[in-house]
């Protein structure tokens, strides 16, 4: 995994590459506690999700579908104390290129990813 940072005044946007297994469903980031928008572009037909808790107690949100051409983006509040999991399926072994931001920056930055 590779990151790259883009400073937008105080706050920072990371651009992050990921090689991502076929089969079930990969968690690419974690976080707990932290307000924030994940953004994908591809690969087409990839699946994105949040996951929410631990184990049996968890659930998701915000499933979608990666069409390759339109910016997908998975936002989530500071107001969640459970953990948070990032995760993509795909079906095919591939490396995922994507952008991780606090939520305001990702509302005023334009993203080439």
């Amino acid at each position: 995994m590779t990151a790259t940072a883009y400073k937008e005044g105080k706050a920072v946007m990371y651009e992050r590459y990921k090689h991502v297994q076929r089969g079930d469903w990969r968690t690419l980031e974690t976080f707990w506690n932290a307000s924030t928008t994940v953004m994908f572009r591809g690969p087409a037909g990839a699946k994105i999700k949040l996951r929410y808790g631990v184990g049996w107690f968890g659930f998701d949100r915000a499933q979608q579908t990666l069409d390759g051409t339109t910016i997908k983006k998975l936002d989530f509040g500071a107001d969640s104390l459970a953990r948070i999991q990032v995760q993509m399926k795909v079906d095919q072994d591939c490396d995922v290129r994507y952008a991780v931001a606090p939520t305001t920056v990702a509302k005023t930055v334009t993203v080439n990813i």
